[in-house]
């Protein structure tokens, strides 16, 4: 009886060998026994969840301990994305500390490398589960093509973002510094902008432009400060060893301009300033910030004969121009204050600027005075900060960046880089205050030695908390002005203003629309043909009244 029980009977094993034959049958683990059609299909179904979720192909076709680690490895950086999305947007700062930090940066590069490889491995796993040997002939090259459309886009989007991660990187190492972190003072940050000029034959960059950018630290409302770079008499802020040179300010005649002090100190007294990378960035920043009254923080340096190149690699920039400017030519014989006929012109109106325009139009200052071209130098780094945006830093980042090291240099922290990015982001569609030290904010012809205690009374004014714009303001193209200090508030926009001849246009030009000057006072067009046949006879009374507001520029 007991022999009896032992012996299945033909129904029993039947219904035992049912599952292993199901199995079998599976197409989607065992496809031999498919139909060429589902085979076909199960090779694009495994592709595509290759490049959907990682490990779900070995998981129900394959190794299946493969596919559970390859999945946990996929939850877990899907987990770190939400996350970094959340923090994005709580805390903005963090996040972009992470990718412009120097050590996380490269630890986040090694792990995107990692996981671009460990995904081609996945994708390589899934062709032999495929097993094109079974796929009808003519499918096989179309599933190979999809392999490798797959591997580019999973493997290759992450292997990308590696690229640009240590591009940026290398960018940041070669333009910024190592040093500690900035702490506002007054909750603002004060950033020195020189635009440099080496020259052959100069020791050092002399700064051809200065600007002094003022940032809230909360808020990102900023303010621009305009230096001109023939200031005499500048004061060193306490503390700067060349206070100890020139007690009573930069003060040694005609000769001793503010911007003479770069080259002045990279020649004559950089032992001043032992372990400072440049000596002479250092102590013009040190005199910018005596002569206004403010802790200036940290300074930016850019080489204006490699400026081109950045403006290129943007892609130009887009301005509307008040008036003609010259592309100069060289000097008149027996002159060192006019030139000869120039070399081409930069017209009035809407313009496209490529990089050597762009670098004209901010150094051009033949028949107009210096004030004029500070209004055209701080309409190009408007134009520059609103048209880089991250479609174009995205599409032209490798190009921007290497131009950038190039161009660029800075004390700025590469470790806090990321907080004044997300300062720059919040002060990107923020009103401007915008204070010239010269004319018109400043009454009269003015004095390159001028009273400096009502400089520092009237930067302390610009940049004391002031109430909002009202609601709608930033739209309406207003220009605002502050009572109490006579600070022109501009407010990006557009709106009617008169513009053209005979009134001569001061450099603090607002930022509400204008009419470019394209006539003559007998109603002619203007012309390049015209202006230059001026230069030929030496009308320089007409070109100065023609070029008069050149001055005024509005980023588009």
């Amino acid at each position: 009886m007991t022999s009896r029980q032992s012996i299945p009977t033909t129904g029993q094993a039947s219904q035992r060998q049912q599952p292993a034959t199901a199995t079998l049958t599976d197409p989607v683990r065992y496809p031999a026994s498919a139909s060429a059609p589902v085979r076909s299909k199960r090779a694009f179904v495994l592709l595509l969840m290759t490049l959907l979720l990682p490990g779900s192909a070995q998981v129900v076709a394959g190794d299946r301990k493969l596919g559970r680690t390859a999945l946990r490895v996929t939850f877990t950086v899907w987990a770190l994305a939400l996350l970094l999305l959340v923090l994005a947007l709580v805390n903005r700062s963090l996040v972009l500390g992470l990718f412009t930090h120097p050590v996380l940066s490269l630890l986040l590069i090694v792990v995107l490398l990692a996981l671009a490889a460990g995904w081609v491995l996945l994708f390589i796993n899934t062709f032999r589960i495929i097993r094109p040997v079974l796929l009808a002939p003519g499918m096989r090259p179309i599933v190979a093509v999809a392999l490798v459309l797959s591997m580019v886009i999973g493997s290759g989007t992450l292997s990308y973002f590696a690229y640009v991660l240590n591009v940026g990187r290398n960018a940041i190492g070669s333009i910024f510094a190592n040093g500690p972190a900035l702490e506002p003072v007054d909750g603002r940050y004060n950033f020195l902008m020189m635009g440099g000029d080496a020259g052959d034959g100069r020791t050092g960059r002399r700064p051809d432009s200065l600007s002094v950018i003022s940032v809230d630290a909360e808020t990102g409302a900023s303010a621009i400060i305009s230096v001109p770079r023939n200031l005499q008499n500048a004061q060193f802020s306490e503390g700067s060893p060349m206070r100890e040179v020139y007690p009573e300010g930069y003060n040694c005649g005609n000769e001793c301009l503010i911007n003479a002090i770069n080259t002045e100190v990279t020649n004559n007294y950089a032992n001043l300033y032992p372990g400072v990378s440049d000596p002479g960035a250092q102590a013009t920043m040190e005199a910018v910030s005596g002569s206004l009254g403010i802790t200036i923080q940290a300074y930016v340096v850019v080489d204006m004969d490699g400026f081109s190149k950045l403006i290129d690699a943007m892609g130009g920039i887009r301005i509307k121009s008040g008036a003609w400017v010259p592309i100069s030519g060289g000097m008149l014989p027996g002159s060192d204050t006019r030139h000869v006929k120039p070399d081409g012109w930069i017209p009035p109106g809407e313009q496209k600027l490529n990089g050597f325009q762009a670098q004209w139009y901010a150094r051009s200052r033949e028949n107009v005075d210096d004030f004029a071209r500070i209004a055209r130098q701080q309409c190009v780094q408007q134009a520059m900060l609103k048209q880089l945006d991250p479609a174009t830093l995205l599409s032209k980042f490798e190009a921007i960046a290497n131009a950038g090291t190039k161009v660029v240099e800075s004390n700025i922290s590469a470790a806090q880089l990321g907080s004044f990015v997300d300062l720059a982001i919040k002060s990107k569609n923020q009103p401007v205050s915008r204070l010239t030290i010269g004319p018109p904010d400043f009454e009269g012809w003015f004095s390159t030695t001028p009273d400096f205690n009502v400089i520092h009374e009237r930067v302390r004014k610009l940049l004391a908390p002031k109430a909002s714009p009202k609601a709608g303001a930033a739209f309406s193209g207003a220009v605002q002005e502050d009572p109490a200090s006579g600070v022109v508030l501009s407010v990006p926009g557009s709106g009617p203003q008169a513009g053209g001849l005979p009134t001569r246009v001061s450099a603090e030009t607002p930022a509400g629309d204008f009419t470019p000057v394209t006539t003559r006072p007998d109603g002619q067009p203007i012309t390049a043909a015209y202006l230059n046949s001026l230069y030929d006879i030496q009308d320089y009374a007409t070109l100065e009244l023609l070029l008069a507001n050149n001055g005024q520029c509005r980023p588009l």
